[in-house]
């Protein structure tokens, strides 16, 4: 009888290990991108996605790739992603250089390199970031509103 529980115990502590592993590789998983309708946009010169509702599409915009400026919506206490919101992107000097009205819950962009402000607007409730953009990895936004979807 110990011996089984010293060889259950190690088993079930290295299960308990991969679980997480095995959560993130289901979402690394391919998508049947056919049914996906995830349109490359353009404005002022600069390119951009947004979109992300349901798995499939949500899925497609984060496999892509070429767009260093990554931004995600939320709201209330679960996270729920939302694709309401309206999106200023201005350079340091305060010139906008792309506006989105209902975007999300997904907007991915490529932008020039520079430093760059994002103001977020939801229902009237204002967020702000910066992002510093250039040759290295994509900068990650994540703008979260408390209130109710």
């Amino acid at each position: 009888m110990k011996r089984t529980h010293a060889l259950l115990l190690p088993l079930a502590a290295v299960g308990l290990l991969m679980f997480p592993l095995m959560l993130s590789a289901t979402s690394l998983e391919p998508i049947d991108s056919s049914g996906v309708q995830v349109q490359r946009q353009e404005q002022n010169g600069i390119t951009y996605l947004s979109g992300g509702i349901g798995e499939d599409e949500s899925k497609a915009i984060q496999q892509t790739t070429g767009y260093n400026l990554h931004m995600t919506f939320s709201v209330g206490p679960e996270n729920k992603y939302i694709p309401d919101v309206d999106v200023v992107i201005q350079k340091a000097q305060g010139q906008t250089v792309l506006t989105l009205s209902q975007a999300g819950p997904l907007v991915y962009v490529q932008l020039p390199p520079g430093k760059y402000t994002v103001v977020a607007t939801r229902k009237g409730e204002e967020r702000r970031d910066s992002a510093d953009v250039g040759g290295g990895p994509a900068r990650n936004l994540v703008f979260h509103w408390a209130g109710e979807s």
